[in-house]
């Protein structure tokens, strides 16, 4: 004979078991935080400008991912940045994050931000969605770029560099 009961109610009259704590594994992240879901839920300096210093629209053929950013510049600093986005949560909540990291900054400082500069400002994104991280620093730098090329005076270094290499 059993010791256990069989009556089917005493199954449900059995106190619960202690939850355990969930722990973060070691390795890589295999999900999105909380910081990075906020992002991408609530991403930051969305929207187009019409009247921008510097523009840029880049994107990533591997996955489909596209961003356009724009940058207003005063006194050397980036006083207002906008982006829209289509991609992927990861992609929207990294271009969101570098747009709040360039805000404020001065043009020579928000040209050292990188893609590890993101990551660690959302405390990190899953191992394979590194390359989203890119896509926001990518066309941050490119809209410097574009706000340098506009503001460099015909004649200059950089200029004739731009001919000689054809890109304008």
């Amino acid at each position: 004979m059993s010791t256990q009961s069989e009556d089917w109610m005493d199954l449900y009259s059995k106190e619960p078991e202690a939850e355990q704590e969930f722990v973060i594994p070691e390795g890589p992240l295999l999900f999105y935080n909380e910081l990075v879901i906020d992002h991408f839920t609530n991403p930051r300096n969305v929207g187009e400008m019409d009247d921008a210093d510097g523009y840029a629209l880049i994107g990533d053929p591997s996955c489909g991912d596209q961003m356009k950013l724009w940058i207003k510049v005063r006194e050397g600093r980036i006083a207002d940045i906008k982006f829209k986005s289509f991609g992927c949560p990861g992609a929207i909540a990294t271009s969101s994050m570098a747009t709040v990291l360039a805000m404020g900054r001065p043009i020579a400082e928000a040209r050292l931000l990188t893609d590890d500069d993101v990551i660690t400002a959302l405390e990190g994104i899953p191992e394979h969605k590194r390359h989203c991280s890119l896509m926001g620093v990518g066309a941050l730098l490119a809209a410097i770029r574009d706000y340098e090329g506009r503001c460099q005076p015909e004649g200059t270094t950089a200029d004739i560099a731009a001919k000689k290499h054809d890109i304008s």
